[in-house]
């Protein structure tokens, strides 16, 4: 098998045995619908193929602009909402120092990445111009219409602003335009002004787009290995083109979560040991919560960080309704580690962990809490990647990207839209009063 592996062994007293084979032939159909293009939403699944033959002229591009941010800059703002910005900062947390902007520029090994346009709420805007004054900066203003409401609100502030402090001319040179190849209202602006853009691709929709430019350019101008990230991608685009369930770790947890789901449990909660996995988890619950809730179905995503939530949301995760199981996202091993010391007086009690690291402790907790849900009734899934590393990180992104597409057709809805995002702008555009609305 390949980087991502899978283990479904915590739910296998929830399931019938050969519950699983018997959605093997739903699986293959969903797997030639997807791949031969006849599936709903088929016209935005160019995102399968892409670690496959990615763009090397725009990568080049991005390498390029990445380095000059990483030069120039001491902050990078990247405006986005949703798939715009979350794929980005899920891997640029996972991938970073756990307090990189403490760190000081040397050791940072690139701009600090802040992030705008993801909220409508003035203290944050504020505090965020407030923190960026004296310190040299970009911005990437990620958008494929450049019309959404809060990003264009967010990118408005940032135009003047930029302006203001480097001139028209200075300011171009500093703002970058991740937007449709040839229209919208961004690319249109970006042409005029003289934005370097990049391309959103026309076939890949926002919370599928993290592996293109909307994702590449903030995470390499973080300092991070691209190449290192979409080699982890194609290993797993060539691991998960089986379709036979024992063989694809990826079209086992679709198929998982969907008998899970069928059986009344209508919660999917992913949990994580590690806090650098927070974003991680927002981003998984935009793709799931997007591409299946619709159409009435769909389980609700939800995350949890441990073990902190063992200590706030741990006594329903262990006792509450019957209607949640964990999908448990680790690494084998940790990215850095720590050796419990003995103490001569033991005041605290805890000299039995002398001698023992936090990795180990870790995993025995994680492994308590799971006999414990499980013989509570809360089924568990496991997805372990080796390390928190960036090809480990991108054979994650494509596992949970195939499985989530896999997962929408075995519950019959498309994948790949969203209607139900646009009554909420709908209902706002006409109370602030917009013509037309």
């Amino acid at each position: 098998m390949g980087i991502v592996k899978f283990d479904c062994s915590g739910a296998s007293a929830f399931m019938a045995r050969g519950e699983l084979d018997c959605l093997e032939p739903y699986v293959r159909l969903a797997h030639e619908a997807l791949h031969g293009g006849a599936g709903a939403g088929s016209d935005y699944t160019g995102w399968v193929e892409l670690p496959r033959r990615p763009d090397m002229d725009e990568l080049a591009r991005i390498k390029a602009c990445a380095a000059k941010i990483r030069g120039d800059s001491d902050v990078l703002v990247v405006i986005g909402i949703g798939g715009s910005y979350l794929g980005a900062r899920a891997l640029i947390d996972a991938l970073s120092h756990s307090f990189y902007p403490l760190l000081d520029r040397a050791r940072r090994g690139g701009p600090i990445v802040l992030y705008a346009g993801n909220s409508l709420s003035p203290a944050y805007f504020a505090d965020l111009l407030e923190c960026v004054e004296g310190r040299e900066l970009s911005v990437n203003v990620v958008s494929k219409s450049g019309t959404t409401t809060e990003p264009a609100v967010a990118f408005r502030f940032f135009k003047e602003y930029m302006e203001r402090r480097y001139g028209r001319a200075g300011a171009a040179k500093r703002i970058y335009a991740t937007t449709d190849r040839s229209r919208g209202a961004l690319k249109g602006l970006a042409g005029a002004e003289g934005y370097e853009t990049f391309v959103i691709p026309d076939d890949i929709g926002g919370r599928y787009s993290v592996l293109t430019a909307v994702g590449l350019l903030p995470i390499a101008a973080a300092g991070i290995d691209v190449d290192a990230l979409l080699a982890g991608a194609r290993e797993a685009c060539e691991e998960y083109r089986n379709p036979d369930l024992a063989e694809n770790g990826s079209y086992a947890y679709a198929a998982a979560r969907n008998a899970l789901y069928r059986k009344g449990y209508s919660t999917e909660l992913l949990v994580a040991y590690e806090p650098c996995l927070r974003f991680f988890g927002e981003w998984w619950k935009q793709l799931y919560g997007e591409s299946e809730g619709k159409d009435g179905k769909g389980l609700f995503p939800a995350s949890a960080e441990f073990t902190a939530d063992l200590h706030s949301m741990g006594q329903y995760i262990q006792d509450g309704r019957r209607n949640l199981f964990e999908t448990a996202l680790s690494a084998d091993a940790p990215r850095k580690n720590a050796v419990v010391a003995h103490d001569a007086d033991d005041i605290d009690g805890l000299n039995f962990l002398a001698g023992k690291d936090l990795d180990y402790i870790n995993k025995m907790a994680a492994r308590g809490t799971l006999e414990a849900h499980v013989e509570g009734g809360a089924p568990n899934l496991s997805v372990r990647v080796p390390a928190l590393d960036a090809e480990s990180m991108g054979a994650a992104v494509y596992f949970f990207e195939k499985a989530c597409a896999i997962s929408g057709y075995l519950l019959g809805v498309n994948p790949f839209d969203q209607p139900g995002v646009e009554l909420y702008k709908k209902n706002m555009f006409r109370l602030l009063g917009k013509p037309g609305h």
